[in-house]
């Protein structure tokens, strides 16, 4: 059964389009992440890891509904099993069945946010030969520079996603910061891919930040300075992760890939270090993890 958040008149609701173990080593999508780091992430987040040390994800999109009004869907999951993502994730995907437990019709969506048109994110967006809308009634909300980066990010996407959106009018490209409702507004945040953007949820004083791949894993949490391997610009996603997380300020985090749909935000991962000890004669000073500062001790 799909799980729920309420913020006031809102509820939010976690659709999990499927799960499975990722195609790579996490120590190969995250290259520059210690044992330390391991260790925390694990900790906080125990059902990403599987008894072998492998990354175990679901894939997961959100809907955000006001009372019984229409449905604003973050993201389309993974697909059916015809889908884009099928070369490497756990199609076909369950969302018509997620949806119906919701009590959610395709046609109550009237709005879906793409946070980026990564092939795990898109899966519903169009479906069908030749390729439909899946959700009949829905503005479809991409960035136009996720647009514009479209052939490079998959040379399949102008075709089979963008382009049938287009002819059924029902593609809205936005540029930058957008205020879709009082409650909800897009947030452009890039480097993952180039047009990536998140959601900020408000209600009173709660905010939800609907991440997207902002961030992956819940060792990005433990430090956000840490890349993952299928950015395409890092540093640039590094800046995104860190200031969005700083201003967004939000009081509970929906990831599409976390163990865990709603998360609560980070942490601090380093804290000012302690007064300097005096250097021991033979091995000087010990500073911690990397001679920085030590993880655990920073809960």
């Amino acid at each position: 059964m799909p799980l729920n958040r309420t913020l006031g008149s809102i509820t939010v609701t976690a659709l999990t389009d499927g799960e499975g173990q990722f195609f790579q080593p996490r120590a190969d999508a995250f290259p520059q992440a210690t044992t330390a780091h391991w260790a925390e992430a694990d900790r906080r987040d125990p059902g990403s890891v599987t008894a072998d040390g492998q990354w175990w994800l679901p894939f997961r999109s959100f809907a955000i509904r006001v009372d019984d009004g229409p449905v604003t869907l973050v993201d389309a999951g993974i697909g059916p099993s015809d889908s884009l993502a099928a070369s490497w994730a756990p199609v076909p995907g369950r969302m018509p069945a997620e949806l119906a437990a919701a009590g959610i019709d395709p046609a109550d969506v009237d709005t879906v946010v793409l946070t980026h048109l990564h092939s795990d994110h898109i899966g519903w967006a169009v479906t069908g030969t030749p390729g439909r809308p899946y959700f009949p009634n829905a503005s479809y909300l991409v960035q136009r520079a996720e647009i514009d980066a479209a052939q490079t990010l998959n040379p399949a996407l102008p075709a089979g996603v963008i382009g049938p959106l287009r002819a059924a009018g029902q593609l809205r490209v936005v540029d930058g910061e957008t205020t879709l409702t009082p409650a909800v507004r897009l947030l452009p945040t890039p480097g993952h891919t180039p047009g990536h953007q998140s959601v900020l949820l408000t209600s009173a004083e709660e905010r939800m930040l609907f991440t997207g791949d902002l961030l992956v894993h819940m060792v990005q949490l433990v430090d956000p300075d840490l890349a993952y391997a299928h950015e395409v610009d890092q540093e640039q996603a590094r800046r995104s992760r860190r200031t969005t997380l700083a201003t967004a300020n939000p009081t509970l985090l929906a990831t599409p890939h976390l163990a865990t749909p709603f998360t609560p935000p980070p942490t601090p991962t380093t804290c000012p270090l302690p007064p300097a000890p005096a250097p021991h004669p033979l091995i000087g000073v010990d500073h911690g993890v990397d001679g920085v500062f030590d993880l655990h001790a920073c809960r």
